[in-house]
């Protein structure tokens, strides 16, 4: 580490290999994530050289990884770069001073702690500094007794920041992933991990397997949960459209242009975007992508100059990037650049103990979702259903549950529709007739119940005749006690 006065050249890659260290091994093909321990991180902006000095010195002596900058510019740059616990500024500095370092700081989605130098006399900014959303501050020249007060109660936050970070993570991702097996256990202990990190993820897996669901995950917990999340799927347009989409267009900048058009990345400005079959997007737009991420700015298309953002990155793939780079259509710099870490989402058939828990909560769902009061799901329905390979994995499996609880009759799974074991085809598609009629049985059922099961009234906030409505119970199968 820099003593104090040295520089801290490549900061925006030693923040990555300083914090995170990933390694696949051919045993476990999630790879293992280890956090290799670092000190509490502060960042000192002072436009006097020997403060800085002093405040470093004092700092590294406390064990604190410590950086610096001359002055306010220089320190959000950093602030970007090193994403600090802390950050000590002084109030007075010419350019951009404490106070509007403060406030910019504050706009970030996760602001590291500010720590406000103040001379004697300046008591009353430095409490409007306190107000403006300050940790603390302290006067110089300083007191080692008070820094160091200060220090021990900006690590403490610090502490408690990450152990509710940690909670919430856990119960962001109970609810967006549904599983019992070890292999999501351990899929879900790395994106815990990785979700408060504002790094960019790679998450690869085979089709249906439920990489956007692990997205969501990482986004709820996340630093950036509150903000927006975009997605993208990167295989529905050309070139041309893909680009303006992402990045923006000026108002006539190509033929049909009759306005001016945000794009993905400033819309999810301050948050997170999903860059969904990465594998599959055109090699022109991955070299703009690419200098997007390393600069950290887009240019909208017809535009002259480049516009900052604030974007994290999650890219999602059923190819295989390796050899997409191997035959020259994946660019290796972009690959490298997105795989910061990876996380690999395995196939339904290599852990069946998660389609139990996984199918009875795709029939919670259907049976909501069609208005159905009670559904019978017998113990031979669950054990069919864990007994197939489910090549289309987990979207597959929900498809067939949502045609099985469809096609229930009086709160009863239909045990002959069901795979396996003289059952049901599995390969049956669930079409666009039954999907409507399954919607309908649903609408019908949810206006017998506001209705309180009265048969005229449904059918008059339903718009059809009470013999209509007779009709459809009778074809659905659906009673009411009237």
């Amino acid at each position: 580490m820099p003593r104090a006065g040295q520089g801290s050249g490549g900061v925006a890659d030693s923040k990555v290999s300083s914090r995170i260290l990933v390694s696949a091994t051919p045993a476990d093909d999630l790879g293992t994530l280890r956090w290799v321990s670092s000190p509490f991180r502060a960042l000192v902006v002072d436009d006097d050289e020997g403060v800085r000095y002093t405040l470093c010195a004092f700092l590294e002596d406390a064990g604190v990884e410590v950086h610096q900058a001359a002055d306010g510019n220089e320190g959000l740059a950093q602030i970007d770069a090193l994403e600090p616990d802390l950050v000590l500024t002084d109030l007075r500095m010419p350019g951009l001073d404490g106070m509007t370092l403060l406030s910019k700081v504050r706009e970030r989605a996760h602001p590291p702690l500010v720590v406000m130098i103040t001379a004697n006399g300046s008591e009353r900014d430095a409490i409007k500094a306190i107000k403006l959303g300050a940790f603390d501050y302290f006067r110089k020249p300083f007191e080692p007794e008070v820094l160091e007060a200060v220090i021990e109660r900006a690590r403490a936050m610090s502490r408690e920041r990450q152990r509710s970070e940690r909670l919430e993570g856990e119960l962001a991702l109970a609810g967006a992933l549904v599983s019992s097996s070890p292999a999501m256990d351990r899929l879900a202990a790395l994106v815990t991990r990785v979700a408060p990190r504002d790094v960019t993820v790679l998450i690869t897996g085979e089709s249906g397997t439920g990489k956007e669901r692990v997205a969501e995950a990482i986004v709820r917990s996340s630093r950036r949960h509150a903000r927006p999340f975009v997605r993208f799927n990167c295989a529905a347009l050309t070139h041309e459209l893909a680009e303006a989409e992402l990045f923006g267009h000026a108002k006539g900048a190509f033929t049909g242009a009759h306005r001016a058009r945000t794009g993905l990345f400033r819309e999810a400005n301050g948050g997170t975007l999903l860059l969904d079959e990465i594998g599959e997007l055109d090699p022109r737009t991955q070299a703009k992508l690419l200098r997007t991420l390393q600069e950290g700015e887009v240019r909208p298309v017809g535009e002259d100059r480049p516009l900052p953002i604030d974007v994290r990155i999650l890219a999602a793939t059923h190819r295989d990037l390796p050899d997409l780079v191997a035959k020259g259509t994946f660019r290796e710099d972009l690959y490298y650049r997105l795989k910061v870490v990876q996380l690999s989402v395995p196939p339904l058939r290599e852990r069946s103990a998660d389609v139990p828990a996984l199918a009875r909560h795709f029939f919670t769902k259907f049976q909501d979702r069609f208005g159905i009061d009670v559904l019978d799901v017998e113990d031979e329905v669950i054990a069919r259903l864990s007994a197939q390979s489910w090549p289309g994995n987990v979207r597959e499996l929900e498809n067939t549950v949502e045609s099985l609880v469809a096609l229930s009759v009086e709160g009863r799974v239909d045990l002959t529709l069901v795979p396996g074991a003289g059952g049901g085809d599995r390969s049956r598609e669930f079409g666009l007739k039954e999907r409507v009629e399954a919607f309908e049985r649903g609408v019908i059922v949810q206006a017998l119940k506001d209705c309180r099961q009265n048969r005229t009234e449904a059918a008059k906030r339903l718009g059809i005749s009470r013999a209509t409505l007779h009709e459809k119970l009778t074809k659905y199968g659906v009673a009411s006690s009237e």
